[in-house]
């Protein structure tokens, strides 16, 4: 089951990414204002969210580790 966790989770992890990548082209384009800087505020919260979403994979997986511990 805990298994199943980790998969969604990099499965969400993985969307995430992309979403990300779609921001930073618009980043990396020429300044439109107010497209620029939202783009910026976007990345800011994809880059939170993955960094979250990296800390409860490495949770999920040490819980995985010590269910099977024995």
């Amino acid at each position: 089951m805990s298994e199943e966790h980790t998969d969604n989770l990099k499965k969400a992890r993985a969307r995430l990414i992309e979403q990300r990548r779609a921001f930073v082209k618009v980043l990396a384009g020429p300044y439109e204002r107010g497209k620029t800087e939202q783009a910026r505020e976007k990345f800011l919260e994809m880059q939170t969210a993955i960094e979250a979403m990296n800390r409860a994979i490495e949770d999920e997986e040490r819980s995985q580790g010590s269910v099977h511990a024995p």
